[in-house]
């Protein structure tokens, strides 16, 4: 197995992992989330994480992108994984940069594609629909769910603008999951 060393190769200006045998770079990127704000009226669709990292802690349907997807197959995709639901999206509400962990976040906003069912995924312990008061702030998942949502709510039904993104306090996405969410309700 070929030995790699961190160093910044030729022409380059970051240090890497480089194969030292043969010069190979071993690029690392972000890795891109994709997700969705479901709504039914005023209710959102949160789901109950079953998994590490915050598991018992609620989130929206999201999760990584695959080789192959398109962002709007993806967050079909982890609608349906985590939610049972079938949705339809109606354009980006936000991008998020989570530099400390190295992720993009592309959220949708998006509505149930017919009957709205949902049940929980192998992923998810429970799902449910919360009206904005009822929403269980205390126990979000990511800093991401909570500017999705309070996105969601400043926009509304109205039609989406360019998406939002970091809130101006965290640009780089360093806050924490479990830091206090300062003015959620």
């Amino acid at each position: 197995m070929p030995e790699f060393v961190r160093r910044i190769p030729e022409g380059d200006n970051r240090e890497r992992s480089v194969c030292a045998e043969c010069g190979h770079v071993d690029y690392e990127n972000p890795k891109v989330v994709v997700g969705s704000v479901v709504s039914l009226g005023e209710r959102v669709l949160l789901c109950r994480r079953a998994i590490e990292p915050r598991r018992g802690f609620w989130t929206l349907p999201a999760g990584f992108l695959e080789l192959g997807e398109t962002l709007e197959e993806g967050a079909i995709r982890e609608a349906w994984e985590e939610a049972q639901a079938a949705i339809t999206l109606d354009g980006i509400l936000g991008v998020y940069s989570i530099s400390r962990i190295g992720q993009v976040q592309v959220i949708y906003r998006a509505w149930f594609a017919a009957e709205p069912r949902f049940a929980a995924g192998p992923e998810s312990m429970d799902v449910a629909l919360f009206d904005w008061a009822g929403i269980p702030w205390e126990a979000i998942a990511f800093p991401t769910v909570t500017w999705s949502l309070r996105a969601w709510r400043r926009i509304g039904a109205a039609p989406l603008g360019q998406p939002v993104g970091n809130p101006a306090d965290d640009p780089r996405g360093a806050g924490r999951p479990g830091a206090p969410v300062e003015g959620a309700a």
